[in-house]
Formats: C-alpha cells, sequence, structure tokens
C-alpha cells in the first residue's frame, strides 16, 4: 500500500522527535498505534465480510450447477430406464387410487338379516394383564453420579445425628 523504506522512516522519525518533542512522543506513538490498530481490524472485518458474501454467491452457483446437473442425469436415467422396458417410466411419486365413493347410509334402503343363533363357540381366553410400571414403587431408588462420590439413596434405618462442627481457634496449627 504505502512504499515506505528505511531512508524515509527515519526521515519521519526525525520530524516526530523535533515537532513533538522526547517528552510527548511515546504517548503519541502509542496513539498512532491505537489508530493503526483500529484501522486494521476495520479493514479485517470489512474483508472477512466480502469474503463471507463471495463464498455464499459461489455455493448459490454450484448448487444451482449441482441441480441442472442431478436433473439432466435423472432425465437420461429415466429415458434409459424407458427405452429398455419399452414402456414410459414415471419419475414422479406413484398414483394414489382413491377409494369409490360409498353412497350416503340414508340413501340405501334398509337391508333385513335374518337372525341365526351361532352355537356358544369357545372363545379364547382373555390374554392376562400386562403389568405396568406404575403399580408398585421400585424397591430402591436408582445411584446418581455426576462428578462426585455416589449418593446412596435414603433408606429406612436411621442415621446417628451428626456432632457441631468444632469453631477454628487458630491454635491448632501449631
Amino acid at each position: 500500500m504505502f512504499d515506505v523504506g528505511a531512508g524515509e522512516l527515519l526521515v519521519i522519525l526525525i520530524v516526530a522527535v523535533v515537532v513533538i518533542g522526547p517528552k510527548d512522543l511515546p504517548i503519541a506513538m502509542r496513539t498512532a498505534g491505537r489508530w493503526i490498530g483500529k484501522m486494521r481490524r476495520m479493514s479485517a472485518h470489512f474483508r472477512s465480510g466480502i469474503d463471507a458474501m463471495v463464498r455464499e454467491a459461489e455455493l448459490e452457483d454450484m448448487e444451482k450447477k449441482w441441480k441442472a446437473q442431478n436433473e439432466e442425469i435423472m432425465r437420461r436415467s429415466a429415458t434409459l430406464t424407458a427405452a429398455e422396458a419399452g414402456a414410459p417410466v414415471m419419475t414422479g411419486p406413484l398414483p394414489v387410487d382413491k377409494p369409490p365413493l360409498e353412497t350416503p347410509p340414508a340413501a340405501m334402503p334398509p337391508v333385513e338379516t335374518p337372525a341365526v343363533e351361532t352355537p356358544a363357540a369357545e372363545s379364547p381366553p382373555p390374554p392376562p394383564p400386562q403389568p405396568s410400571l406404575f403399580d408398585k414403587p421400585p424397591a430402591r431408588a436408582a445411584t446418581v453420579t455426576i462428578g462426585g462420590p455416589a449418593i446412596e439413596p435414603e433408606t429406612d434405618t436411621p442415621r446417628p445425628p451428626m456432632l457441631p462442627a468444632k469453631p477454628h481457634t487458630g491454635d491448632d496449627d501449631v
């Protein structure tokens, strides 16, 4: 961008020392460095945005190209299959056969069927009821461990009472 050689940089440094002074030069250099850093970050952000837009445009073009190639392959495949079989081949979903329309029951005359008594046939016994998970509570709850020692579930046996902690006085460290 800017073609600054060593000689030009030395001249700029001498002019800065004379104009700004040696006392305020570090502050001026720090300020200039911050401004240059901001400009670099802004240009990198702008450049990455442009690159992302270019990539998206390229992907869209590739997707269009792939879709056209896929359609061409599917068309050729359907043509070859039709030529081999001697009949046209459908490439879409299968047609759904509609059931015949029934006439409403009010329009149909009632048909009387003679009552036929059937002997009591042996029917199979009903299946036994399946046990449900909710019939009985579990005998013991599961032990859960998450990043530490396992915590056992409560039992029916009482635990001894815990003693209160002894306050720390600082004399025990000797």
